[in-house]
């Protein structure tokens, strides 16, 4: 960690709680769907509603840092935007 200039976490090994970005996501998670959308009758409807909700956010949802683009979009602009670059030798 030393050889690329990261530090050591301060928390306890292995949990998302002493990671403020970690934190937040889980506290988006935790209002959107989860409290939004229940009751919940069994554990397969939990669980594709948890598949929906991380395929919506990582990949369709706006993105501030984006241009406010979802990132799908985006990766699809990039690559697109590689490929009409000339290339040099």
């Amino acid at each position: 960690m030393a050889e690329v200039g990261a530090s050591a976490s301060v928390g306890s090994v292995a949990d998302s709680y002493d990671n403020a970005m970690a934190e937040a996501l889980n506290g988006t998670f935790k209002a959107e769907p989860i409290e939004h959308q229940g009751p919940w009758r069994d554990y397969d409807e939990v669980e594709r509603a948890v598949f929906q909700w991380v395929a919506w956010y990582n990949g369709e949802r706006f993105h501030s840092a984006l241009g406010y683009l979802p990132p799908d979009e985006y990766e699809q602009a990039y690559w697109a935007q590689l490929e009409q670059a000339p290339q040099t030798a």
